[in-house]
């Protein structure tokens, strides 16, 4: 007789928010699956299936009731189990009734820290079958939905209403309750190619049947591929590109359950607009994948998915047509009005829009971003005019019609209309370009003004939240100034800027000292910079640490305080180089016994190193006065690599003045000298980091 089993749980619902099927398919799995660990049934393999109508999970080889075991009970110490007269106390005598056993059947446990009394039992495994509807239940409930709802007369909830539920274990139907549903072995197919009741025999033929009876492929992943292959096919055959961003192929196989692809038109007069604006209209409001030439130019298609066969595909294709003209239209429209209107126009209009009610209007930004970007230019030799433009005109986008219906083309629309504009190229660039990087992994600024501008947006929207008091905490970071400090940090690194990152801190600070504000009095400017420069450079350890560096290696460097990002790289490339060296683990450890003894010591080294006695320590003084000579030239020329190659030279002659020389000798002014050496010694590795963080 098997000991293993497969298992079948599927919730058919009402139509499932499709942005949010494979999460929930994806929730429900692993909420299934730690709830089996949890009961110490094994399976060799799972599976979600996720549609528009159902959730549903395959759990394959699953043991068909948990393991036996045997479980150890520790009791009170053997001194407090008797009573004085020898009786047993009444601490033992509960331990044996919690065990449900007598004092008699109790053992004693010797252990290296006492003895105690102890019960050993054998615990029979439940049932498999006895233990999944709970585990069901609980994975439904901890599904991660923002907000469940009910329906008719029922008191349970979820994100739609439910209609069936299959629960088959083996060949056998698991009776139970789930969301006031009786669990069954029928599922529901397609519902208008297949609305009758299919009857499941066992697990392993669901996506099969579903398929061939129900005319639905229960596969999501199967169904992207479909579709991303038919969208291909159906765009070749106009001899174009289908365009398939990922989170739109996501959303159509999570609307499809069988998928046909329709190909439609429009007029061509519309491929003068802005091709982003074609894409977004038809990807944002009606779900299309737009069809490009081998060039990249859009064509006048798009390609549409019916959840139906239809046995009329022209009046699909039809009705899409006629759905698209007018959304196109109204895109058209948008594009002719806001140019009737240049950017430079609707700047005062920007202090009709509040920023922040602490910070006042996107006007009030605008100027601090403009004296901001003015301050970055100067330090850059960067075109300061094109950077206090491109600042002054940055968020004049805003009050365009075209961006108010399409949030998403912030930026790039600033950049559309400035060239329509006759604003400088590179200023039309910069204002696309100040939201760079949009997201992990994306291309930063690339123009001069674009990265001035990215910055400048960046610190005052990071100083002006830090000022207000709405610091991110947990997941919660509604300014997404987490996003925006990484975005600093890359613009900066990835580019080559050589910015003082806190005194652009302490600048953008300044701008906003002394605001009044509704719930935290007067802005204090020391503090707002303090905190702002700390979550900054948290957020350049984790660029870090992504990046190959260790810990201790962001350690060693952020100890010496470099306020330059690319300049920090620069530091930490170089003792990630050093400590491959044979001499660096020697190295290290001698740095962290001289920060010791200088730290410890109550004697105050002198200010030059006098009369020495040991031949080592006057080696060691010889050999550190040429390496500071060594190293000036390589420090002018942030050479740290070479600087601490050379300071690696210092390896034998350290090692044998702590062989052979006492530090803290009671001769006070020998003291004093010796510890002069040691802290030459310290200081010119600290001219790149603290490599006595270097864990060995």
């Amino acid at each position: 007789m098997s000991t293993k089993k497969h298992l079948l749980f599927e919730l058919g619902s009402e139509e499932l928010p499709p942005k949010t099927l494979l999460k929930l398919s994806n929730a429900l799995l692993n909420n299934i699956i730690q709830g089996l660990n949890a009961a110490e049934l094994t399976f060799t393999a799972s599976k979600a299936y996720a549609t528009p109508r159902r959730l549903a999970v395959f759990i394959e080889n699953l043991e068909t009731k948990q393991p036996d075991k045997t479980v150890e009970k520790r009791g009170p110490a053997l001194q407090a189990a008797f009573a004085p007269d020898g009786t047993p106390s009444k601490a033992a005598l509960g331990f044996a009734v919690s065990c449900g056993t007598s004092f008699d059947n109790l053992e004693r446990l010797l252990t290296d820290k006492g003895e105690w009394l102890s019960f050993t039992q054998s615990v029979k495994g439940l049932a498999t079958e006895n233990l999944i509807p709970d585990i069901i239940r609980s994975s439904i409930a901890t599904l991660p939905i923002a907000k469940r709802m009910r329906w008719g007369s029922f008191t349970t909830e979820f994100v739609r209403p439910v209609h069936w539920a299959v629960l088959l274990y083996g060949n056998e139907v698991i009776k139970t309750e789930i969301l006031g549903l009786e669990t069954g072995a029928s599922t529901q197919g397609h519902r208008f190619h297949a609305p009758q009741k299919i009857v499941l025999n066992k697990p392993e033929d669901y996506a099969d049947m579903l398929y061939q009876q129900g005319h639905v492929i229960a596969d999501l992943e199967q169904r992207k591929k479909l579709i991303r292959e038919a969208a291909q096919n159906a765009a070749a055959a106009v001899n174009g590109l289908a365009h398939i961003e990922e989170d739109l192929l996501e959303e159509i196989a999570a609307l499809n359950e069988w998928p046909v692809p329709i190909t439609g038109t429009f007029d061509p007069r519309f491929l003068a607009l802005p091709p982003e604006v074609l894409i977004t209209t038809m990807q944002t409001n009606q779900k299309y994948f737009p069809v490009k030439n081998a060039d990249g130019g859009l064509l006048a298609n798009f390609i549409t998915f019916s959840n139906i066969e239809s046995t009329n595909p022209k009046s699909i294709q039809q009705g899409n047509e006629r759905v698209v003209t007018p959304r196109l239209s109204d895109a058209e429209f948008f594009w002719n009005q806001d140019r009737k209107k240049t950017l430079a126009d609707r700047v005062e209009s920007l202090s009709s829009v509040v920023f922040q009610e602490n910070l006042g209007t996107v006007y009030a930004k605008t100027k601090r971003v403009q004296n901001l970007a003015k301050f970055i230019a100067g330090h850059l030799n960067a075109d300061i005019e094109l950077a206090e433009r491109a600042a002054l005109l940055a968020k004049t986008d805003l009050m365009t019609e075209m961006v108010g219906e399409f949030g998403n083309l912030q930026g790039l629309m600033g950049r559309y209309y400035a060239l329509a504009d006759n604003e400088p190229k590179e200023v039309a660039q910069a204002l696309e370009e100040q939201y760079f990087p949009k997201q992990s992994g994306s291309p930063t600024a690339e123009s001069a003004t674009g990265q001035v501008l990215a910055i400048a947006e960046k610190i005052d929207t990071l100083v002006g939240i830090f000022a207000v008091g709405l610091i991110p905490t947990g997941d919660k970071d509604p300014y997404a100034l987490r996003r925006a400090a990484l975005g600093i940090l890359r613009t900066i690194i990835e580019n080559k800027l050589d910015i003082n990152i806190i005194e652009l801190t302490e600048f953008a600070s300044a701008q906003i000292a002394g605001v009044p504000t509704q719930s935290m009095g007067t802005i204090d400017q020391s503090a707002t910079a303090d905190r702002v420069i700390e979550f900054i450079f948290d957020r350049l350890k984790g660029y870090c640490l992504d990046h190959g560096y260790t810990a201790d290696e962001f350690d060693a460097v952020i100890a010496v305080t470099p306020a330059e990002p690319l300049d920090f790289m620069q530091r930490l490339q170089a003792v990630k180089a050093f400590r491959q060296l044979p001499e660096a683990e020697s190295l290290a450890a001698a740095n962290k016994r001289i920060r010791n003894i200088l730290k410890k010591s109550d004697t105050k080294p002198s200010d030059h190193v006098g009369a020495l006695q040991e031949p080592q320590e006057n080696q060691l003084l010889q050999a550190a006065l040429q390496s500071e000579a060594d190293i000036k030239p390589l420090l002018a020329q942030r050479d740290y690599q070479s600087t601490l190659n050379r300071l690696a030279g210092l390896r034998n002659d350290v090692d044998a003045f702590f062989d052979n020389v006492m530090v803290m000798t009671d001769d006070l002014d020998l003291r004093a000298n010796r510890l002069a050496l040691l802290n030459l010694l310290s200081e010119q590795f600290l001219t790149c980091a603290d490599i006595s963080k270097l864990q060995s």
